[in-house]
């Protein structure tokens, strides 16, 4: 199989079969062996004998063993296995009631241990204030219920390997939208969520006229009163908040919410309120989807150019080829939905009614660098509505040969394929195509993730604990040997800088075709995600990456050109703007400081003290505070099994911590700089999350010999670097990967 060293390292860490032992006992043919035949075994339940079974499941492995095709994390991690639940994404219905708010809680419990991600509207609950008839209380709002089920995906992991992942959207018009839309400017808040604001086409109007909108009251689906005055809000003062909170933050997203419902199969079932984590897949309450993707690298064919004289070869489109491919998927995601067995009953029952499947793409940045075509240009675009057309229609056709078979989806008769006045077309699934991210997959398949743009063009990939493997994008490093500029030096600056504009020895027509995320103006990612949004059924999950120096005024541009073009939603991330900030003075205020030497008291032969456990997102840390006449002298902090480099972290706090102590520093002061410190990995613990380490041994210090004052909340929560091998973190299609180990976020 054409797997690389990298996408059997992740297919060992993540989706291969383990016993007991945590020792992997499944080979990577075994996998795709267990998911072909899981996923075939429901035709014969359709009409399809043993024989006929057996040659789909043959059909099925040669597509995902020869990488053409990968069906989403969940379907090749459970499919054959006891657990066996399947989708991706979920929407969970929150209702204006106490009972709504906690089945919520619990559904989504259920389905963040099976391996799915949740998406939640949590526009029908009344604001923050309101009376509240039953207790005579008044209601905490949306906001506040966001915390509790953040809480409690902080305590479910994943599937076993991770905490889920949380979609969480507010209408633009609630009372409450201007704490949503601040929810996360702190950091440390809802950090198992994402969150998108539904904007309306009728609020976009007035942003453009400058003009204001009315709020409205969930409980009545009216105007807001406050003070017997219904409440009106400046629509462009709402959108430069949400445009400063993306600027800084990344969040909120954008759900085009009105865009989403124009193609709502089936408006008389019900209108779209939320979506998946990553914005990609509108969803009806207790409705799931099945996603997966087709590896455009895998749909070239090499011709030779004798007319070429810098290459031997030129590729073409395979058309045939990804026809095939194409057919053959949509009948196994449409298995996909009779193969899985769903968390609750209500899911299995919306599924099925409708039968939406997401197929989507990847690879999409490489066959543009085989073709030769740059990412920012006209023939890329039409290029990527020819290719997402052609997809769409192979797509619908299987999707309708498919209904002449096995019958079309239940809601059918109430949709837009039966409408009067127009023809009929009979259909087994009600949407057909999404793009999605496809962040561990792609790294599985060894090509580009979506159809986001290369992130960078080399990367840095942890194999042992002290060793780092450069990895050069292949297509370019095929290139650079071609073309004569292959050197160790220039595949040492290219991990340095992931991009190869600034490279004199490089040509301009290769600099041209090998660009990077950070190298296209955002213009030119929003009309992307606008061409393939053309021809796709459901949304396009993709992230606008823009440099560090982006202004607040290039955000609202983004924004705005994806209302103009038809987007269905938009995510925006400024390089680097959730970065600790390094505490520091200028020279000028440095100069001014006291020049002063501390006198470092020394240790007495015997102390006293206390020992805290506290857990943490590296395992459970012990920290030790030894005493003299009652104040705190020196720590030590020791954290279990966690790996040499941790540990030995751990101790250096501890002394650097002691020597503080012992050289007169106050133990409040010592608090203040250790706490909040962000990491990528937290847990909550006796209510409250642990950021890190520092950040525990800070909490102990404060639950023993602090003031007493309720640490202030920082923002410094690092999200750049892979909680798993510390690599660079990719902004990549509304989610956060590591290409270096395949850790996700979603």
């Amino acid at each position: 199989m054409q797997l690389s060293q990298n996408s059997i390292t992740v297919l060992e860490r993540r989706y291969l079969v383990k016993d007991e032992n945590g020792k992997v006992i499944e080979d990577p043919n075994q996998l795709f062996r267990r998911v072909a035949n899981a996923i075939a075994a429901p035709d014969e339940n359709l009409g399809a004998d043993r024989d006929e079974v057996g040659r789909i499941a043959e059909k099925f492995y040669e597509m995902i063993s020869s990488l053409d095709f990968l069906p989403n994390s969940p379907t090749l991690m459970n499919a054959g296995r006891e657990l066996g639940q399947l989708s991706a994404c979920f929407v969970i219905p929150v209702d204006d009631s106490m009972e709504s708010i906690f089945d919520a809680v619990k559904a989504a419990a259920l389905i963040h241990k099976s391996g799915g991600g949740t998406g939640f509207s949590f526009s029908r609950l009344r604001p923050a204030g309101s009376q509240v008839a039953s207790t005579s209380g008044v209601a905490s709002g949306p906001v506040s219920f966001m915390k509790v089920i953040n809480a409690a995906t902080e305590a479910v992991k994943q599937g076993g390997t991770r905490r889920g992942a949380n979609m969480g959207v507010l209408r633009i018009d609630h009372p409450d939208i201007m704490d949503f839309i601040t929810a996360k400017s702190d950091l440390s808040e809802l950090t198992n969520f994402n969150i998108s604001v539904c904007v309306t086409d009728d609020f976009m109007r007035a942003v453009e006229s400058d003009d204001d909108y009315p709020l409205i009251d969930p409980r009545t689906e009216d105007a807001y009163f406050v003070d017997g005055k219904p409440v009106r809000l400046k629509a462009r003062e709402v959108f430069e908040t949400i445009v400063d909170q993306a600027w800084m933050t990344g969040e909120p997203g954008v759900i085009l919410i009105d865009r989403m419902n124009e193609d709502n199969p089936v408006k008389k079932i019900g209108l779209y309120e939320s979506t998946n984590p990553c914005g990609e897949q509108p969803l009806l309450a207790y409705e799931s989807c099945n996603l997966g993707s087709v590896n455009l690298g895998q749909t070239l064919t090499a011709v030779v150019d004798s007319e070429n004289r810098s290459s031997m070869y030129r590729y073409e489109i395979d058309w045939n080829n990804l026809k095939r491919t194409v057919r053959s998927a949509v009948h196994f995601l449409d298995n996909v939905i009779e193969a899985n067995r769903y968390p609750l009953k209500a899911i299995d029952e919306s599924t099925k009614a409708n039968r939406k499947i997401g197929l989507g793409v990847m690879g999409w940045a490489d066959m543009l660098f085989r073709l030769e075509i740059p990412y920012n240009s006209e023939k890329a675009l039409q290029l990527a509505e020819k290719v997402m057309s052609f997809i769409q229609e192979e797509a619908h056709a299987a999707s309708s040969e498919l209904a002449g078979v096995r019958g079309v989806f239940p809601n059918w008769k109430d949709s837009v394929y039966n409408s009067p006045g127009t023809p009929s077309k009979r259909m087994r699934n009600s949407t057909v195509t999404t793009i999605a991210p496809t962040g561990t997959i792609s790294i599985i398949a060894g090509v580009s993730s979506g159809i986001e743009p290369a992130f960078a063009l080399a990367y840095t990939r942890n194999v042992m604990d002290e060793t780092k493997l450069s990895e050069i994008n292949p297509i370019l490093e095929a290139k650079a040997k071609e073309r004569g500029f292959y050197s160790e030096e220039f595949v040492r600056k290219l991990v340095e800088k992931g991009s190869i504009q600034d490279f004199d020895e490089v040509p301009e027509d290769v600099k041209k075709i090998f660009v990077t995320s950070h190298d296209i103006e955002p213009e030119w990612h929003i009309r992307m995600q606008a061409a393939f949004q053309k021809h796709c059924d459901n949304a396009v999950s993709k992230t606008i990456n823009l440099p560090n120096h982006a202004t607040r005024e290039d955000v609202a541009d983004a924004y705005r050109l994806a209302y103009k073009l038809k987007c269905k939603g938009v995510t925006v991330y400024r390089d680097g703007c959730r970065k600790g900030q390094v505490l520091s003075v200028s020279k000028e205020e440095e100069e001014k400081l006291p020049s002063r030497r501390r006198t470092i008291e020394p240790r007495p032969q015997v102390l006293t003290g206390i020992t805290e456990k506290i857990k943490t997102g590296y395992g459970v840390l012990y920290v030790t505070i030894n005493m003299l006449d009652g104040k705190p002298f020196e720590v030590f902090a020791q954290i279990g099994k966690s790996g040499h480099s941790t540990m030995a972290d751990t101790e250096a706090m501890g002394r650097l911590v002691s020597l503080a102590l012992r050289s007169g520093i106050g133990v409040n002061d010592i608090i203040d700089q250790l706490r909040g410190i962000g990491g990528a990995t937290q847990v909550f613990e006796n209510g409250g999350l642990v950021k890190s380490i520092p950040d525990a041994i800070a909490k102990v210090l404060h639950h023993h010999f602090g003031n007493g004052e309720k640490p202030e909340p920082e923002h410094d929560i690092e999200t750049d670097l892979c909680p798993e091998c510390n690599c660079k973190m990719e902004h990549d299609s509304g989610c956060i990967v590591c290409r270096g180990c395949g850790y996700s976020q979603c």
